[in-house]
């Protein structure tokens, strides 16, 4: 596989992961089953009603610039 390849392949993962994740979301939801979502600083459950119930208060989410190279330890 060639580099062109792998970065037209890394260059799709944004828009298929976030419609696999909305898809399961979907599911989950439709057998009446809640799910965990969070909005700024806060985690919410959500449930299938649409009604949301506050779980507690997180960090808030840290800005990335793309393209930046973070090594992990």
């Amino acid at each position: 596989m060639s580099d062109n390849e792998i970065q037209a392949l890394e260059g799709q993962f944004p828009a298929v992961s976030a419609q696999a994740f909305a898809a399961a979301r979907a599911e989950v939801l439709a057998s009446g089953q809640s799910v965990l979502q969070s909005e700024g600083a806060y985690l919410f459950r959500v449930f299938p009603d649409g009604r949301k119930e506050l779980v507690k208060q997180i960090e808030p989410p840290t800005r990335v610039k793309p393209g930046t190279v973070y090594m992990i330890k």
